[in-house]
């Protein structure tokens, strides 16, 4: 009740400026009011703790991607992106334009840290309200003081327990996952205290006993509602389904021991994935997974094509598990969009929210809607990218550019008779929260 008296709360502080600009002229304007009416569930962040420890913190990812080797950024999340200036202006008051002088960038932090200091404990919930979010699922190693229920909501990393066995052949890949899965190490070592497991068991059965399924019972306990995989990010989404008796093999004969056989190693990967999904569904929780080009200039794109977890999907011991396919999917929008049709599918539009234009994403938002609009999430990816473009500014232009998409879709559809108005604004409420609602039981306002 408390949650939901909050969101209300977040509707109506909301600066007008913000969502009362003019709608396109191929956005509906009473559709338009609605959509910036609803207080939203933002399904996909990466929120920063606020002062004192905004600077000391690196839990808002258990991968961060700000060190790794130079990519061919995104034009929208370059420096000179004008959308920058949209959001500097909103938050902090600031009307300078981009690309800014190293002197321009004093000016613009000192901007940022009077409000700051002006929120104190409540700044990341400000962030929230300047962006018309009424609660945040936060994808981080931890909460913290500032970033907590009931505003923002529990997504841990589970990648760490999936990778038991020596790492380094598969660390030596190339430079990004050299730094990734010495970070796994490091966080499985914090699980395994956490587990009271000074070693890894010498058995998968003690494994999982030990160490799999106490972290994740751990995690539910202290408030986690899904389960983050970055696997992507390590190895392909393409989950073979071997016996226990064969994952068991595997691990006997090479815990503890250098260089695993990369078959045998692969195939336990694929067996924890499998068995800690089945875990999630138990514990109702779902299971999200990152599928977009990620990421680095080594990120393997064909290796997150979301038609990899069709096996998954359709394993009849996973039905009760839920999975939504962050980021959905692109450039595999299609295909994302034809896995909706299982019954644990699900997808979320996190960072396409924030790479793409509006008029652009709305048009594979469309097709999802026109085929299963029960299965469309609202999510920014609101994540520390750059200097220009924190979390707060990835968070408020994503937010903006996913209304006015979704505007642009129900609009088409609309016009050309898909759809009725009550219908397009029952699809509106349910892409901004409630379909978020309905998966995670969550209090609508």
């Amino acid at each position: 009740m408390r949650t939901a008296c909050l969101l209300l709360l977040a509707a109506t502080v909301v600066p007008a400026h913000a969502w009362a600009q003019p709608a396109p002229d191929d956005v509906d304007p009473q559709l338009a009011r609605l959509i910036a009416s609803i207080p939203a569930i933002d399904h996909h962040a990466h929120p920063v703790l606020p002062p004192p420890n905004l600077v000391t913190d690196r839990n808002f990812d258990a991968l961060p991607v700000d060190n790794m080797e130079p990519e061919t950024d995104p034009v929208a999340w370059r420096p000179d992106s004008l959308q920058l200036a949209d959001a500097w202006s909103a938050l902090w008051h600031f009307a300078e334009v981009p690309p800014l002088s190293p002197e321009a960038m004093k000016r613009l932090a000192a901007s940022r840290d009077k409000v700051r200091a002006q929120q104190g404990e409540h700044y990341a919930t400000w962030v929230l309200d300047q962006a018309h979010i009424g609660l945040m699922l936060a994808n981080r190693v931890s909460l913290g003081p500032g970033v907590e229920p009931p505003r923002f909501r529990w997504v841990p990393y589970i990648d760490p327990l999936v990778f038991p066995l020596d790492n380094t052949d598969l660390a030596a890949a190339n430079p990004d996952r050299k730094q990734f899965f010495a970070l796994e190490d490091k966080l499985r070592a914090q699980y395994l205290q956490a587990a009271a497991a000074p070693r890894l068991p010498p058995t998968l059965e003690g494994y999982l006993a030990k160490v799999v399924t106490p972290t994740l019972e751990r995690q539910h306990a202290q408030g986690a509602i899904a389960e983050k995989f970055e696997i992507a990010y390590l190895r392909g989404l393409d989950f073979a389904e071997p016996t226990r008796e064969q994952a068991a093999r595997a691990y006997s004969r090479w815990i503890g021991r250098p260089h695993p056989d990369a078959a045998d190693y692969k195939l336990l990967q694929d067996y924890l994935f499998r068995f800690i999904a089945g875990e999630c569904g138990r514990l109702h929780m779902t299971v999200h997974l990152h599928t977009m080009s990620g990421g680095g200039g080594y990120f393997s794109i064909s290796g997150a094509n979301p038609l990899l977890l069709e096996p998954v999907l359709n394993t009849a011991a996973l039905r009760k598990t839920q999975f939504v396919m962050l980021h959905a999917g692109w450039p595999f929008v299609h295909e994302t969009g034809a896995l909706l049709q299982k019954p644990n599918a699900w997808l979320d539009l996190s960072q396409q929210s924030l790479t793409f234009p509006p008029r652009t994403m709305a048009v594979w938002l469309r097709e999802w809607l026109e085929l299963y609009p029960d299965k469309v999430l609202f999510g920014t990816d609101g994540y520390p990218f750059t200097e220009s473009l924190g979390w707060e500014e990835a968070t408020y232009i994503a937010a903006r550019n996913l209304r006015q998409t979704l505007g642009i879709a129900l609009t088409g559809m609309l016009r050309d008779r898909e759809i009725t108005r009550d219908q397009a604004a029952a699809i509106a409420r349910g892409v901004l929260r409630d379909n978020a609602a309905k998966l995670y039981n969550l209090p609508s306002p």
